[in-house]
């Protein structure tokens, strides 16, 4: 599974922001995609996330974004969308895509290039 995401740049506070993530390789066998972010001096943590449309489509969100982030799947497209809005300075971070998928007979990450979002105040 390779990932491709892009989207990211600068934005002032309150502002909004669209990331994408294009999956491709073996998408058949992938069941969770989502976002996590990276700011600096900080551990990589979990933004959002949605489940394959087998197991329902849902989603789970950080505290931190909820009711300002929405994540989206495109599954005939094999793409995740993550719109941001209402940024706050605290959002500034490198955002990674990830999959987790099911190959070779064991559960897998696998991880986009990683795409900076940075939040003005």
């Amino acid at each position: 599974v390779q990932l491709q995401a892009f989207g990211g740049g600068l934005v002032q506070a309150g502002g909004s922001l669209r990331l994408s993530c294009a999956a491709s390789g073996s998408t058949f066998s992938i069941n969770l995609m989502g976002w996590y972010r990276q700011a600096p001096g900080k551990q990589r943590e979990l933004v959002a996330r949605i489940t394959s449309i087998i197991s329902g489509g849902r989603t789970n969100y950080a505290d931190s974004v909820k009711g300002r982030f929405t994540i989206s799947r495109d599954y005939a497209k094999n793409m995740v969308h993550l719109q941001m809005d209402s940024l706050k300075p605290e959002d500034t971070a490198v955002y990674y895509c990830n999959a987790v998928a099911f190959d070779g007979g064991r559960w897998s990450d696998y991880w986009g290039q990683g795409t900076e979002v940075t939040v003005s105040s």
